[in-house]
Order: C-alpha cells, then structure tokens, then sequence
C-alpha cells in the first residue's frame, strides 16, 4: 500500500541523515580548523589595522590555557564549542559603536554560529555527566570572557573597547587554532 511506501521512503531518508550527520562528526576537526581560519580572516576584515589611539586602551586578559591542555577529546570537543559560545555572545549586541564591516561581522557571526550548531549535535549524549560541565577550567573560561564583557560595559561598548576586545579574540582563536591541530 502507500502508506507502507511513504514509511520505507522516511526510513531511507533517516537512515541517511543519520549517516551524513555522524559523517559531519568525523571531519569535525578539521570543519573547525576551517571556522576558525575563517573566522581569524574575518576579524581582520571587520576592521582596520589596531587603531593608535586605542593602545592606552590595551589590557590584559588571560586565557585560561589550561582549559585546552585536556588529554579527552570530548572534553576539548565541549570546551572549543564553549569558546565559540562566549565569542558568539560578546559579538552579538552592543555593536553599533564598533564601526566594522557589517557584512564581514555578519559573517563571523554565521560561521560561529553554525558551528556551535554542528558541535552540539556531535557532542554525545555523555555531556551531561561529563566532567567537563564541573571542571574547575571551565570556571575560569566563564571568568575570561566575564572579564572581556565587564570591559566592553564598563567603556560603553566604545570603539577602542571593541578594538580591544577583537584583537584579544584574535589571540585567543590563535591558540585555539594550534591545539585543534594537534588533536
């Protein structure tokens, strides 16, 4: 009958999402490698070279290391889709004042997005009870972007604020980049 057809057609189609999705998961690594290039492009796109008159402006955030220094591939899956949450959400308000290439932030943000997207639905099940979610790392990863957003607050989200704050998230895409090419 039809109905028996329909069902067989939406179980092929199953079969093969699931199998395009777990295949996704495999090239995971290096789908981030290329958001992370991309997005490291990006960032010198939105704006010009560091502004002058924004180097009294500089400050010091340190990011937290050791959070990548894991030896579980899950638990550094977790903690890179972590990173681009907190990039996603520092570059997603406030922004009118930063004077960038719309087009090129718009871009960024997409590329952050979608892969926050693909991590989420390759990261298992296991999450939950991973240890991840109580490691003290993650406090201090929470605590690094705390401090970027209570900087952009604290200078009305200005222009060299937000000078400031790329080029740290430059930094931290940086190192970023170097781990998920050794895992």
């Amino acid at each position: 009958t039809m109905s028996s057809f329909g069902l067989l057609q939406v179980g092929l189609i199953l079969s093969c999402t699931t199998k395009i999705t777990s295949l996704h998961c495999n090239h995971l690594r290096l789908q981030q490698s290329k958001v992370i290039e991309s997005s490291l492009r990006l960032l010198d796109k939105m704006g010009e070279k560091f502004p002058r008159q924004c180097l009294r402006e500089k400050t010091s955030f340190r990011f937290p290391k050791q959070v990548l220094k894991t030896r579980q591939k899950e638990s550094m899956k977790v903690a890179i889709e972590e990173i681009f949450q907190h990039i996603f959400y520092i570059f997603s308000k406030n922004l009118t004042l930063a004077g960038w290439d719309g087009q090129a932030l718009e871009q960024f943000q997409n590329g952050l997005y979608q892969q926050i997207e693909q991590v989420g639905a390759c990261a298992t099940e296991k999450r939950t009870q991973h240890s991840w979610s109580r490691a003290p790392s993650r406090l201090e990863l929470k605590r690094y972007f705390q401090q970027i957003d209570c900087f952009l607050k604290d200078r009305q989200h200005s222009r060299c604020s937000w000078e400031v704050s790329r080029a740290e998230m430059r930094r931290c895409l940086q190192f970023v980049e170097k781990v998920v090419r050794r895992l």
